[in-house]
């Protein structure tokens, strides 16, 4: 059996992701929901959890992330923050929390700061509109992950989850929008579903960190949704996953043990009884 990961106690800050890109190494984000895995996933060694808005498809049952709140994003952030030591935590802002004016925009994010004690926001986009928006909250002493690519809070002009940059004009409109966000004082930039020469070209260009989703090996560092990693959601299957568990049979077997126990009387027994 592997060796459990000893990081250092010391909570991991938005300095120590420039620090990672300017040594070389690798940062390790992972997505949670609640206060349960987010203490497995902060004692795994991770060094940010993502507290994604995916948590509409993954746990919520939703065919998107379109119909997720800020006051559901605030429930699964705070669950998180208490069960969370070490890594440093960031919230998904859900769609409309952010998108319809500067005003708003500070408002709802330091909302969300103050109510669950997270140390970021991580918003999507890289228009010009919203680099006034992250330069407004970052001037406001909140700390931004951006996320470019595929913006899935836009998957409905987009035409669904596809592969952005393919074409050169759009390779090119990738890497301003990089650069233009690290500008805005993006802390760290989110490539979803960007083609690894596009990401390589991205993560040159800027001396922020990048983390890919379905980007490529060139990203400073990666994300991946919890329950996908695990095999819980065992019916998602892009490309870009690589599982490392394959927990959904087991979920189903175990349950279906104790179904067959008690229905035969064999649960509980003396030993688990007072």
């Amino acid at each position: 059996m592997a060796d459990k990961p000893k990081p250092d106690d010391r909570p991991i800050t938005v300095r120590d992701f420039a620090e990672r890109k300017r040594k070389g190494e690798k940062l390790v984000v992972m997505t949670a929901y609640d206060a349960l895995f987010g203490r497995l996933v902060d004692e795994s060694g991770v060094d940010a959890i993502l507290v994604g808005d995916s948590v509409g498809t993954a746990v919520m049952g939703y065919t998107s992330t379109l119909p997720v709140t800020l006051d559901h994003m605030i429930y699964h952030a705070s669950a998180v923050r208490r069960g969370v030591k070490r890594a440093l935590i960031i919230i998904d802002m859900p769609f409309l929390s952010y998108q319809a004016s500067i005003e708003s925009a500070v408002l709802n994010c330091g909302r969300a700061i103050q109510e669950t004690g997270v140390t970021a926001v991580k918003v999507e986009g890289g228009s010009s509109e919203m680099l006034d928006t992250v330069h407004a909250l970052v001037r406001t002493g909140i700390p931004v992950m951006a996320h470019i690519g595929f913006t899935p809070q836009s998957v409905n002009t987009i035409g669904g989850a596809r592969v952005q940059g393919r074409e050169e004009e759009g390779a090119e409109r990738l890497i301003g929008e990089a650069k233009g966000l690290e500008e805005a004082g993006a802390f760290g930039i989110v490539l979803e579903l960007v083609p690894a020469p596009v990401s390589a070209r991205i993560t040159a260009a800027v001396g922020i960190p990048t983390i890919g989703i379905g980007a490529g090996l060139q990203c400073d560092g990666q994300v991946l949704v919890l329950p996908d990693v695990l095999g819980l959601n065992d019916t998602f299957k892009p490309k870009f996953l690589k599982r490392y568990a394959e927990m959904a049979p087991e979920v189903r077997s175990a349950i279906g043990s104790w179904a067959r126990d008690v229905r035969s009387g064999a649960y509980p027994d003396a030993e688990h009884s007072f």
